[in-house]
């Protein structure tokens, strides 16, 4: 270890002595040697050389003050040149061996580091990163893709994306177009541990995923379940997840719309009450958790507004509340029952071009609760003329515009609910009452 020492000239009237609380009262001046230069001794004709030595406590003892320790030592000007040279030499020795001992580091003995000061709300963001970091994950998509060249089969990463720990029994929580189409899926935790991920279940129109990993307990922390129904445009919202595949990256902004609607990336079935918020979301951050200032889960990051298709300050989360019920469902039942009509219906487009308003009925299978109702569907004649089939106007007594208009009603509706539907059959108007049922691929 290399011998370092700092040593200060100053001007004291005192007695040879070791001082450490003298004051100076002739001068003020201090020179302080270069560490790379050899000791010299001040030549002063008539005034007292005190040499300091000075060592950082904080890097002896913790519990000292991180008030440096100045050690003084004064010599009288009678002493001789030579005695003179032979003290500074042995102070200088003094203080390497103090040094080389007590396992010092060279600069940390002269450098005193200022502790670093955060503001208030700046210690609140560092903690919630830390308290939920461990919960976030790093999800792989694999796919199996075979080498035009060798015909040899291999799995290639397709996309990537975030997800977090829903459980202590291993349950990841994710955005359902994150695992779409993957034959393969690796969760990666805050350790860098990986696993195989198995599907628990999907809801494609609420484009929310469950999977499960068999990882030992201690290493799944689940996230804080919050409450999304008494938010407030205009608090802050953290972001934690993996955009670009750059992990575990942490965002901050504001709620800035609430009650938006979006669709379904799977099926195009709206979202409704989704949280807009001006925090970054870029991909990479799909699925990951959108938290409230106390760390609390208020929505899953699922699509951005980006013509450029990078974040552009309008980012949208579906809100837990409604995450909550699915995951309940997919981690009981591996799915999701929700109730259907039993239609298909045509774009909303080609029914503003006929000049009506409503949900127009293409198709009514025999087999589906509308047709088992008697609702009737588009169809041609002996002619190859079009018969339009019915105009759904309105539900249970709430008005159908559009596709988006029934499917807000029907959530809001369970499997064997008996409705009513009023239809534009030709020019008359006629109400069905129809008893709803679950997808076929349910039952």
């Amino acid at each position: 270890m290399a011998a370092h020492s700092l040593i200060s000239t100053i001007f004291f009237p005192s007695p040879f002595s070791r001082s450490p609380h003298t004051t100076s009262t002739k001068s003020n001046s201090f020179y302080f040697s270069k560490p790379s230069l050899p000791l010299r001794k001040s030549r002063t004709s008539n005034s007292t050389t005190t040499t300091c030595f000075i060592i950082n406590s904080s890097s002896l003892t913790t519990t000292d003050s991180s008030v440096s320790k100045v050690v003084l030592f004064t010599k009288t000007p009678f002493i001789s040149p030579a005695l003179d040279s032979i003290f500074i030499f042995c102070s200088s020795v003094v203080l390497s061996l103090t040094l080389f001992l007590t396992g010092v580091d060279p600069a940390s003995a002269f450098v005193v580091s200022p502790q670093r000061k955060l503001q208030t709300d700046e210690l609140a963001t560092v903690r919630l990163f830390q308290d939920n970091t461990p919960s976030v994950v790093y999800i792989t998509n694999l796919a199996v893709k075979q080498d035009a060249f060798t015909l040899d089969v291999l799995e290639v990463p397709q996309g990537s994306g975030s997800g977090f720990v829903w459980d202590k029994s291993g349950h990841i929580v994710t955005n359902y177009h994150v695992i779409r189409g993957a034959s393969d899926l690796k969760v990666t935790l805050s350790d860098q541990s990986a696993y195989d991920a198995r599907v628990v279940g999907y809801d494609q129109d609420k484009d929310v995923a469950v999977l499960r990993i068999e990882a030992p307990k201690e290493k799944l922390k689940p996230i804080p379940i919050g409450i999304s129904a008494d938010l407030l445009v205009g608090q802050k919202v953290y972001a934690i997840g993996n955009p670009f595949g750059l992990d575990h990256t942490l965002t901050t902004g504001v709620i800035s719309g609430l009650r938006r609607e979006i669709s379904s990336a799977a099926t195009g079935r709206p979202i409704q009450d989704v949280i807009q918020t001006d925090a970054a979301i870029n991909p990479g951050n799909s699925g990951g958790p959108l938290l409230d200032s106390s760390g609390s889960l208020i929505g899953i990051n699922t699509a951005i507004y980006s013509p450029s298709g990078a974040s552009s300050g309008v980012g949208f989360s579906i809100p837990v509340d409604t995450v909550s019920g699915i995951v309940d469902q997919l981690v009981r039942f591996g799915k999701v029952t929700r109730p259907i009509l039993g239609i298909k219906f045509a774009p909303d487009q080609s029914v503003e071009q006929l000049g009506v308003s409503g949900v127009l009925i293409l198709d009514a299978p025999a087999n589906g609760p509308a047709g088992k109702a008697g609702l009737l569907s588009t169809k041609r004649d002996a002619y190859g003329r079009l018969i339009l089939g019915d105009i759904i106007t309105s539900v249970n007594g709430k008005k159908v515009t559009n596709g988006s208009d029934l499917y807000r009603i029907l959530d809001q509706c369970k499997v064997g609910d008996e409705v009513t539907v009023e239809v534009l059959r030709g020019d008359r108007k006629e109400k069905i009452s129809v008893m709803l049922e679950p997808k076929a691929d349910e039952s």
